[in-house]
This record gives C-alpha cells, structure tokens and sequence, in this order.
C-alpha cells in the first residue's frame, strides 16, 4: 500500500510538474506570441513613421519651390506693374505737353489779335476792322445798314465788342460782335465798278429755267441773300416783267420787290441818289432792254417771213 501510494503521488507530482510545464510553456508562447504582435505592431508603426517622415520633407521640399515660384511671378508683377507705373508717369507728362503744344501755339495768335484789337481801340475808338461809326455796310440777310455806334457790352462775365446796325428800311438795331464780321458775310458797300456791273446785268436777256417754281424760288431767295450785288441784278432781271408780258404771280412779286429794293439800296448809297430815283434808274433800264430784244425779236420774225416769201 505504502507503495501504492508513494507510486500514485510520483504519478501525481509528474502530471503535476507536466501540467505546470505545458502552462508555463503556454505562458511563455503566449508572452511570444504577444511580444511578436507588439514587435510587429511596433515595426509597422515605424515604418509608417518612416514613410511619413520620407514623404514629408518632399512635400516640404516642393512647398517651398512653389512658394518660390510664388514668390517670383509676384515679384516679376510688381516689377511689371512698377514698369508700368514709371512708363505710364513718363509717358504722362509728354501726353500732356503733347496737349499743351497747341494751345501753347494758339494762345500767341489769340494773343496778337486781342492785342490788336487793343491797340485799334486805343487808336480810334470809333473804328473796328476797318469799320467805322456811321458807316454804310451790307449785311447779307438785312441789305444795306448804318453803324450808328461801337458798343461793349459784358456777356457771361466777358466784355464783347458790338457793332449796332440801323436798318432804316426795315425799322430794325441789329447788334453784331465785331469778331464775328466775316463769318456773318458783313461787308462795305460795293464800288462804282461793281455797280457799273450789276446796272450792266439788267440789259441781258432774262434767263428762266424750266423747272419748278419752288426750286427758282429757293435759288432766287438764294441769292437775295448771298450779299452779292451783281446776283441781285440778276434776280431783278429774271422776275421784271413790262405792262405788255403776262402779269407776275404773288410769291414772284414778293420776291421781285425784295430784290429790287435789295439793289436800289445799295445803288443809291454808291451814286448818292434816294431810293425812289434807284429804283426809277433801275425799271428805266430794264423796260429799254425788254423793248429792244422785243424789236430784235420782232425783225428777225420780219426777216425769217422774207425769206420764206422768196
């Protein structure tokens, strides 16, 4: 029994001493296998750590180019812009004197013409461009008229000279800026040539277009108003008619009386006659020139039943 028993503890201590060997050994793969997962976890930590750190400074090192190439491009634009800025400052003033070139070359012309115009003044106050105060002028739209005075007047705070015409005829003061003479057509009386020459249209043949009477009525008031003496005359010509020819029609009278007074006007202020013995010269010229083509016409009529006789 003592045997027995001593064999079944041996057995006992053996399984015991087995069991802690197998538990130690499963501690031991355990801690093994728990120290290869940390290890691995741990390897692949660091390699990812690893491949963070590699791929960072590339990310890193292309940052900075770019914020290089940033940087440049902005600096190129500054420099274009401060290009530009300089250019556009110096092309600024020569735009501006290029500007002021003319002006600079027209003040000196204004200049000497204020400067005459004072001077003129200064001299005889009673003369302006070679018009002078009761003087005989023809105004284009008005006819003949009188410069009864040389006025300043301050219009939108600057002193404007003024010629004041009288128009006896037309019972009307006209004021004209002396500076503005020619544009207007303002012109002196016509001379003894001049005259002559217009007196001599009156004996010419009237020359009537054959077109509508609103166009010869246009052309005529054209005329009237052109300020030309001779064009006048020849207005009178075409529109006169004698007691033997067809009467005028309203809108010709009209515009044969304001030619002809137009032209005894101007007649009498260059021959020194009143109105009335103008326009009597005038009629009288045109009836002996109706009366000699009429006589012209009437002996070749004479002449071409002669030969048609023979």
């Amino acid at each position: 029994m003592c045997l027995e028993v001593r064999v079944y503890n041996n057995m006992a201590a053996k399984t015991s001493t087995k069991t802690k060997s197998a538990t130690t050994k499963s501690a031991t793969r355990s801690k093994t296998t728990t120290k290869t997962k940390t290890a691995t976890k741990v390897k692949t930590a660091a390699r990812k750590t690893t491949a963070r750190t590699k791929t960072a400074p590339r990310t890193t090192a292309k940052a900075p180019a770019k914020g290089a190439a940033a940087s440049t491009r902005a600096k190129s634009r500054g420099k274009t812009t401060t290009r530009a800025k300089t250019d556009g400052k110096r092309t600024a003033p020569a735009k501006a004197a290029a500007s002021r070139k003319p002006a600079a070359a027209k003040k000196p012309a204004a200049a000497k013409k204020v400067a005459k115009a004072k001077d003129e003044s200064a001299k005889n106050p009673q003369q302006r461009h070679g018009f002078r105060v009761k003087e005989f002028i023809v105004y284009p739209a008005h006819g003949v008229g009188q410069i009864v005075d040389i006025e300043t007047q301050v219009v939108a705070g600057m002193s404007l000279e003024l010629y004041v015409i009288n128009f006896e005829n037309e019972k009307m003061t006209l004021r004209v800026p002396t500076i503005k003479w020619e544009s207007v057509g303002m012109r002196k009386l016509s001379d003894t040539s001049v005259a002559r020459k217009a007196l001599a249209t009156l004996r010419g043949k009237a020359r009537v277009k054959r077109t509508m009477w609103s166009r010869r009525a246009q052309e005529y008031e054209a005329k009237i108003n052109s300020g030309s003496l001779v064009a006048v005359a020849e207005v009178v010509r075409d529109l006169y008619r004698s007691e033997s020819q067809p009467e005028q029609s309203y809108s010709e009278r009209q515009l044969y009386e304001a030619a002809l007074e137009r032209m005894a006007r101007e007649i009498a202020s260059v021959e020194k006659l009143d109105d009335q013995g103008a326009v009597q010269k005038i009629t009288r010229i045109l009836s002996k020139s109706v009366e000699k083509l009429r006589k012209k016409e009437f002996e070749a009529s004479d002449d071409e039943a002669q030969d048609e006789a023979a």
